[in-house]
């Protein structure tokens, strides 16, 4: 949870020392009369390409609400997600909405809103797999997408991470990874639950989802670090929207439940 402060005028005897840089980042989006927001369009639930090549997803319509609320119309930028803080520093992008886990190592490039939900790190494995824990993992080959929070959570359990056949391989996204699951040339893929859950459903009975898991997170919108103003607003209409049902209507078309914090 990040905590704003209100900047301080600081005086002496000279004088007023000069003033900081006013932040314009919420009266520059007004003006430009939209908010592009930075995605992996491969990422259902939450942004994703339907059968029209459309990208819909449960962050989608919260942007789309958000967006509304603040009198723009939202700009949907797919991006190279191992680039993501590039692209939002760069000022390509406004925001990174799209599941994006808050991280102590992702504070130091971007500020956060609150969390708006809840997620956990799962391993998936063939249906019949031999693999049932992560001791299992030892010897064989384990891939995920590449600049994800899954490689994060993977690379902080030591033990497992050291007794894998080889580094876990990387892919551009986890659709990518699940197939290479499928057809045998990995053994596991370590994934957001959110998303591994949703391919999961759309194959019954092709894959397994272990007990054991490597840790809970959450989720959070980025926006570069100076644009306080932007994310001030932002903060009010998600906590606008979770007062007034609106979340929770968007939480219970693509979850079938409300699992917004």
């Amino acid at each position: 949870m990040i905590t704003l402060i209100g900047g301080l005028v600081l005086t002496a005897c000279s004088g007023a020392a000069p003033k900081a840089p006013k932040d314009g980042s919420l009266e520059t989006i007004k003006k430009a009369g939209k908010i592009v927001i930075g995605l992996d369009d491969s990422f259902p639930p939450m942004g994703f390409r339907d059968e029209n090549n459309e990208i819909v997803g449960f962050d989608i319509d919260m942007a789309k609400e958000a967006a509304k609320r603040i009198g723009v119309e939202p700009v949907f930028q797919p991006i190279d997600w191992n680039s993501k803080e590039l692209e939002l520093q760069g000022k390509k992008i406004d925001l990174i909405w799209n599941g994006l886990t808050i991280t102590e190592e992702r504070k130091k490039q971007m500020a956060f809103t609150e969390p708006y939900l809840e997620n956990r790190q799962i391993i998936v494995v063939k249906a019949g797999s031999d693999i049932k824990t992560k001791k299992d993992l030892a010897g064989k080959v384990v891939g995920l997408q590449e600049g994800s929070s899954s490689l994060q959570a993977l690379e902080k359990d030591e033990e497992t991470l050291n007794s894998l056949k080889e580094e876990p391989r990387q892919y551009s996204n986890n659709n990518e990874a699940l197939l290479d699951l499928s057809i045998g040339r990995i053994d596991a893929v370590v994934v957001d639950e959110v998303v591994g859950r949703y391919y999961i459903s759309k194959k019954p009975g092709e894959y397994e989802i272990l007990e054991e898991h490597f840790g809970s997170e959450e989720y959070g919108v980025g926006l570069r670090l100076e644009d306080k103003a932007l994310l001030n607003e932002l903060q009010r209409i998600l906590n606008e929207m979770k007062k007034d049902g609106t979340s929770a209507k968007i939480s219970q078309k693509w979850f079938g439940e409300d699992v917004v914090k």
